[in-house]
Parts: structure tokens; sequence; C-alpha cells
């Protein structure tokens, strides 16, 4: 048999300072949502700031075929290879506007500054904006196309049937020879494509001017 009369006594913890366990859980799971809360808050931060990172990333190295922007031409004769230039030109959707190169294909000598031109026109009955993207390819070229003049640095505002000839200076920088990966090379293809800019919103009138919009009261 248990003595039970003989068994030390186990002192009881004050009711004070016993907590229920609901108000532990909530306050743990309050913890937990505080952190997934600041992870995503830093993950969507950290997408943000990728975006103008690989902007860089791609202007400085040529990656995913991103065309160079040159600031003087070669300082030495064009190279004797050659190579064929092709010129392709989109239009993305909501923009309507007819955008081709004036010639499909050129070639080129190596290091030979060459200026060609794509003509634009705005088939809409009202102003309209556009911007290009670009590239080239093959995707491993882009750090040897050197972009002196390029329509697609500026947006572009067009009147309504307005027609423009828009003129693209580059050249082929002469490293490109040194490169043996690129020494079967013979073709490469310059693509822009015109996205449509979306128009300003109105600025609202300051406090001190007249609104013309009203008649005279």
């Amino acid at each position: 048999m248990i003595d039970r009369e003989n068994q030390p006594l186990t002192p009881q913890q004050p009711a004070r300072d016993r907590k229920p366990a609901s108000r532990r859980g909530l306050g743990r799971d309050a913890g937990v949502a505080a952190i997934c809360g600041f992870v995503v808050v830093l993950m969507v931060g950290a997408s943000y700031a990728a975006v103008p990172f690989y902007n860089w990333f791609c202007r400085a190295t040529g990656f995913n075929g991103t065309t160079q922007v040159a600031t003087s031409t070669p300082s030495g004769a064009p190279l004797a290879r050659k190579i064929a230039i092709r010129f392709d030109a989109n239009v993305g959707p909501g923009l309507p506007w007819k955008f081709e190169p004036e010639q499909t294909e050129i070639e080129v000598r190596i290091g030979e500054v060459v200026t060609v031109y794509y003509t634009v026109i705005n088939q809409a009955a009202r102003t309209t904006t556009g911007q290009a993207a670009y590239n080239v390819a093959p995707l491993t070229v882009g750090s040897y196309f050197q972009k002196i003049n390029c329509f697609c640095f500026t947006e572009q505002t067009m009147a309504p049937g307005e027609k423009r000839e828009m003129p693209v200076v580059f050249y082929v920088d002469p490293s490109i020879a040194a490169d043996s990966e690129n020494d079967g090379l013979n073709t490469i293809t310059l693509s822009y494509t015109f996205y449509p800019v979306r128009e300003p919103a109105p600025k609202p009138l300051a406090a001190s001017e007249p609104d013309k919009r009203k008649g005279s009261l």
C-alpha cells in the first residue's frame, strides 16, 4: 500500500503565475506571423531591386543579346572580314503603328560604322507614344554590337498619320575577331519591338489658375 501521509508535498504554482495555454499559443502564432510578413516584404523588395540590377547587368555584359552603347567610333580601320546584318521590326499589342526596316539585310565589314533606317507610321487618328526594346541574335554577340545612335533610347510620340524615318548608327566591334567562339559567325540579326507608352495623366489645375473648361458663372 502507498503511504500517502509520508509523501512530500509539492508546492503548487500560484494562480497569478500560471498563464492559460491559449494565451501562450496566441503569442507564438503572432510571432510566426510577424516573421513570415518580414520575409514576404524582404522578398518583394529584392524582386524590385533585381529589375534595375538585371538591366544594368545586361547592358554591361551584353547578356541576353543586349547591345552596347558606344561613345566613339573605332580607332582603327575596318577589318577585311565581312558579316551580314539582318533587321527585324515588330509592334506590340495596343500600338497602331506600321514599323519596318528600309533594308532587311546588308553586308558590312567588322569595325565599319554603318547607318540604316527604320520607317514608322502612326496609323491611328490620334497622337500615340511608343518606345522600342531591342536585342541581337545570336545572344552571345550582344557585347560586340556597338550602337552609336538609336531611336530606342527615347520615347517616340507620333501625330495622327505621321511617318518618320529613324536612323540606327552602329558597328561590330573588331574584338569579335579574337573570340574563337565566333569564328564561324556569318550573320547577326538586330531586332526591335515597339511597345505602347501610356499617356501621362492630365496635370491638375493650380488653385490660382482659372479653369477655362468651365463657362462664366
